[in-house]
């Protein structure tokens, strides 16, 4: 059984896009969205530098707009081939739920796009308010890191597997989880956003979403949704969208998701543009699972192999 992941933010880096716009229809396309949504995807996703696609406004609706692309040039985005078994569950971590919901036919591209646009700009008003950030700590045991991290005033953003957490809170708070790591904790290394995300400090921009989405008229998944609040299938589109809008001041519970993929049968798992960091997750998880992300179109005949193999398991 096929896994269709999109990544969240902090997997963009400069030019990331340039490659995929070669592609047939991809201007026009990206053009389109662009139009939709107010923003220049393509200088962002071409041009711009590390500093300027950090900026949550910009970052969010840029990296659902090149996951879209990519499962386009797949031709895994619409809800006929998800009803054909490619794939059999999708997912997406942290704004990557709104790829995802994409991909599931809860919403189409460009209503996910808007509904994305409004949530960057948000959290960008909220993330202006303090200075917070977001730390991944890599190893250590969740039993002893979580308490840990509740002590120095900082929330687990992240929970996501294969002994990783995420931390997010004040810049002080973070400096002072620099200085006084958890026990078995080998780094902590700070993420390219600019806020805690999926905390307290993102409230402010629940409202503006909450209201954003109300326009909206979602459609039921035709492919199974795994929802990054407690990992389970959600099966009304309009519980997709409460959950979207919902999760921007809650942690991401992606170990619970990597545990639902694995008790629905996963048996190979692709990540769309920009890839690399939940395959790299998944490696360390879900063992036996075959994985491919997709970073640029090169990638794209080795995903069409997996697709092939495994999208009728």
């Amino acid at each position: 059984m096929l896994v269709l992941v999109a990544p969240g933010q902090g997997a963009q880096t400069p030019g990331f896009l340039t490659p995929w716009l070669e592609l047939p229809g991809a201007a026009d396309r990206i053009a389109a969205w662009s139009d939709a949504i107010g923003l220049d995807l393509a200088h962002y996703g071409t041009k711009a530098d590390a500093d300027e696609i950090r900026d949550t406004a910009v970052a969010q609706p840029l990296l659902v707009a090149a996951g879209l692309l990519s499962a386009a040039a797949l031709g895994t985005e619409t809800s006929a081939a998800a009803a054909a078994g490619a794939p059999g569950v999708v997912a997406g971590h942290s704004v990557g739920e709104f790829t995802a919901a994409a991909f599931a036919g809860v919403l189409d591209d460009t209503a996910a796009l808007r509904l994305v646009r409004t949530r960057g700009l948000a959290m960008a008003e909220a993330a202006a308010i303090t200075a917070t950030g977001m730390s991944a700590l890599l190893g250590g045991d969740p039993e002893v890191t979580v308490p840990h991290l509740e002590k120095l005033g900082l929330t687990a953003a992240n929970v996501n597997g294969a002994g990783q957490i995420v931390a997010a809170g004040t810049m002080e708070q973070l400096a002072a989880l620099e200085a006084d790591k958890p026990e078995g904790v080998r780094r902590v290394v700070a993420l390219k956003v600019a806020g805690a995300f999926h905390t307290h400090h993102m409230a402010p921009a629940v409202a503006k979403l909450e209201a954003a989405a109300k326009e909206l008229s979602p459609a039921a998944p035709t492919t199974r949704y795994v929802s990054n609040k407690d990992g389970q299938v959600v099966t009304d589109g309009a519980e997709v969208v409460a959950r979207l809008v919902g999760q921007v001041a809650n942690p991401v519970r992606w170990d619970l998701c990597m545990e639902t993929f694995q008790a629905l049968g996963a048996t190979a798992l692709i990540e769309v543009c920009p890839g690399g960091t939940l395959t790299g997750i998944a490696k360390r998880a879900l063992p036996g699972v075959s994985t491919v992300a997709l970073k640029t179109p090169d990638d794209l005949d080795a995903a069409r192999t997996l697709i092939a193999e495994h999208a009728a398991v």
